[in-house]
């Protein structure tokens, strides 16, 4: 077991750290709600995210409160039975009945003493930078008991806030502000901690810690040399249609059971997400070719070749993310033509997008078109195009069709 007084010691110095952190900027995120129930709230994203800022925001929402943070060299043998040794030094110093862990997924069973605190009432809020805090250990012991929180990058209005611009002011010198504001965002990501740096150099850095602390160490990565090609490869075509046996044929890999593998550990550290064709038939879906979307453009800024045509792809990539922060069960759709996105809840597709900067008379035909075979297949009255700056609202083939800036659209969350 940990020694007592050493275990006091690191909780000591973490509190007094913690107590000194920076408060940043608030997250749009309805803090009340996690608050004011006994549920477990899981806050899990990319590393350097903003996921501990998150959670010093909500200490400063509560009276009294315990913390540790695992990602620490001095708790590497800590594991579940150190628990009643922890419950000892938190006692020592507090009778609240709040505790906040940060990167829990470092402690081996943490699902099972989390679960033990919460039935002896506690209040818990913990953070993990691993997409299967969300799955199989919750799943399996904490059903019913917890409630989750993914947190990405600066959303475009939280974004703006950092930059003290207000997002709903459409006087002409505040818009020109955000179209400029929209420019950056788009190109060179929202990760909290590029903003106030070297954006690149702390990029690069992100993206190494993952792919080797994250991923490569964690899931003991016997081949990272071909791990990293199938990240960068990733990264230099993303929202481009692919299969697993396309790209393991393209990088000389003798099974595509490797690459579906090293796509899953890049998707349950928040790098990456995969999405398939929707079909009504699991099977199809299932077999179907992936596209994948990145968790920031300025990560792939700073580590992947950028070309001309990638310009529209960073635009379908920042309306990808926008959607996951809305929580939106998302596919793309190809059958006579393609649509980018379309979104299902339930049963039911309900909403269909197309992306692109400009929409002009070279494009028109396949934008409309593409739009429009969606709205026929799923039964869908109205559809959305997104470009950078163009608003307008028309009729086609008797379907309804909006035109909307992507800045609009970003800050008129529904």
């Amino acid at each position: 077991m940990i020694d007592l007084g050493k275990l006091e010691q690191v909780v000591l110095d973490q509190k007094a750290s913690f107590g000194r952190a920076a408060r940043g900027l608030d997250r749009d995120v309805n803090f009340n709600s996690y608050l004011k129930n006994d549920h477990i709230t899981i806050i899990s994203g990319l590393r350097r995210s903003g996921k501990s800022t998150l959670l010093r925001q909500f200490a400063d929402r509560l009276a009294d409160f315990h913390y540790l943070n695992f990602d620490d060299e001095r708790l590497l043998r800590f594991d579940y039975q150190d628990l009643d040794q922890l419950l000892i030094v938190f006692k020592k110093y507090s009778d609240s009945k709040n505790i906040l862990f940060d990167e829990v997924q470092n402690v081996a069973y943490w699902e099972r003493f989390i679960r033990r605190l919460h039935d002896d009432g506690y209040k818990l809020f913990i953070t993990g930078s691993n997409a299967k805090l969300l799955s199989s250990e919750l799943a399996t012991h904490l059903t019913g008991r917890y409630l989750k929180l993914e947190l990405y990058p600066f959303s475009f209005k939280e974004y703006l806030h950092f930059y003290n611009v207000d997002p709903y002011d459409r006087n002409t010198n505040n818009i020109a502000q955000i179209l400029k504001y929209f420019d950056s965002f788009n190109d060179n990501g929202s990760i909290p901690l590029s903003l106030v740096g070297n954006s690149d150099d702390i990029l690069k850095q992100i993206y190494e810690d993952i792919i080797y602390r994250d991923i490569i160490i964690r899931f003991n990565v016997k081949k990272s040399k071909s791990f990293r090609e199938v990240a960068l490869y990733v990264h230099s075509n993303f929202g481009c249609e692919f299969s697993y046996g396309d790209i393991a044929k393209m990088l000389g890999f003798k099974s595509s059971t490797s690459v579906k593998d090293y796509l899953g550990f890049l998707e349950e550290s928040y790098l990456t997400f995969t999405i398939s064709k929707y079909d009504y038939s699991l099977k199809k879906q299932f077999l179907s070719n992936k596209k994948a979307y990145l968790i920031d453009n300025g990560i792939q800024k700073s580590i992947s070749f950028r070309f001309m045509e990638n310009s529209g792809r960073l635009l379908e990539n920042t309306v990808f993310l926008e959607l996951k922060r809305r929580n939106k069960e998302i596919y793309y759709h190809k059958a006579k033509k393609q649509s980018d996105f379309i979104t299902r809840v339930g049963n039911k597709i309900v909403e269909a997008i197309q992306v692109t900067q400009v929409m002009d008379a070279h494009n028109k035909d396949r934008e409309i078109g593409g739009l429009i075979d969606a709205m026929q297949t799923y039964k869908l009255k109205e559809g959305l195009i997104l470009t950078v700056n163009q608003q307008d609202e028309f009729t086609k083939d008797g379907y309804r069709i909006k035109l909307l800036p992507i800045y609009e659209w970003l800050l008129n969350k529904e």
